[in-house]
């Protein structure tokens, strides 16, 4: 039987992706679960933008945690629509046979002008405002490694470093928990030590790392 590959099977729950990417748990759950809005008629409901595994504990996927990295990028720059986003996303599907856009390196060639092309038409976006998406998805996509178009490692940023690479979330290490680049040392650890009453320089002389490495763990792990 062969092995699912790591980056989309189910790995996190709900409130690790949250906590990972920073983003409001309640806001996790709307983009996987989908959520209910009042109408004249009654209630609707927006459906899920991101395809989560099929899990019976609703757990998401490396590949699930770049998409919701992508779809913050997007919130960042203007009032964010969800059923825009998901109509703009199958049209750049239909007309160039794109899936997984969200997570793909595509996002950021033709495929994703595309997507942003119509996303604008949808929510009246003006041009200075998809030059706006555009430079924010360039960032995020100095985060990204890939392989052969595909995500395999991501760097969030951190509160007081953004450009800073030195945390990372891969998939083949530590089961995609977060872990300083260089070391592979889980950042929860890290903190959990402290916590528990070690110094800065204890953990810097057992693993082998600087001081900043560890002040940025400590920095990651208790951002908001």
């Amino acid at each position: 039987m062969a092995k699912l590959d790591p980056r989309i099977a189910p790995a996190y729950s709900i409130a690790q992706a949250a906590h990972y990417l920073k983003i409001p748990a309640p806001t996790v759950r709307s983009w996987v679960l989908g959520r209910d809005y009042p109408r004249q008629s009654g209630k609707g409901r927006f459906k899920p933008v991101v395809v989560t595994p099929v899990d019976p504990d609703h757990r998401l996927s490396f590949r699930n945690l770049i998409e919701m990295a992508a779809l913050r990028a997007l919130r960042t720059e203007h009032e964010f629509k969800l059923s825009a986003v998901r109509t703009a996303l199958d049209y750049a599907g239909q007309e160039l046979g794109v899936t997984d856009l969200l997570a793909s390196e595509d996002l950021y060639a033709r495929p994703g002008e595309l997507f942003l092309e119509r996303y604008g038409q949808l929510i009246n976006l003006n041009r200075a405002g998809q030059l706006g998406i555009q430079a924010v998805l360039q960032g995020l996509l100095r985060r990204i490694q890939w392989h052969k178009g595909l995500a395999v490692r991501f760097f969030p940023p951190l509160p007081s470093r953004p450009e800073a690479k030195s945390v990372m979330l891969d998939p083949r290490v530590s089961f995609g928990r977060p872990v300083l680049s260089r070391l592979g040392v889980s950042t929860a650890v890290i903190v959990d030590r402290i916590n528990a009453g070690e110094g800065a320089a204890d953990l810097v002389k057992d693993y082998g790392a600087t001081s900043e490495e560890i002040m940025d763990a400590l920095a990651y792990e208790r951002a908001a």
